[in-house]
């Protein structure tokens, strides 16, 4: 399945950059205080969105591992998503969440098949 393997190699280099984020940037702090999150919680975000990575990459080789990674991403972005709406932020700050939330879905779609 090239489509997953496509859409899997481009979620875990964006979830790759996304987990770093979450430990070098000062705006990630800064958004992370304006959601009225802990600094812990950015960490462990950081840390779970570069473990989606890795399993959704590894998921390549061994399929339950691209729908374990893909659901992990689901969950992730489902709390963003929710996050921006309990703030009340205007769509197109959730479009970014919604596109990977798809994708994601696409990828555990593509992959359950396989599984069972």
């Amino acid at each position: 399945m090239i489509l997953s393997i496509v859409l899997q190699v481009l979620l875990g280099i964006g979830f790759m950059m996304f987990g770093y984020q979450k430990f070098v940037s000062d705006d990630m702090k800064k958004g992370f205080e304006y959601f009225g999150y802990s600094n812990g919680f950015r960490l462990f975000t950081g840390m779970f969105e570069i473990m989606s990575a890795l399993v959704v990459w590894a998921g390549i080789w061994f399929k339950p591992l691209a729908v374990i990674g893909g659901l992990m991403i689901v969950a992730t972005m489902i709390g963003a998503i929710a996050t921006h709406m309990k703030m009340k932020d205007e769509p197109k700050q959730m479009r970014m969440p919604i596109i990977l939330l798809m994708i994601a879905t696409v990828v555990v779609i593509l992959n359950v098949p396989v599984v069972i």
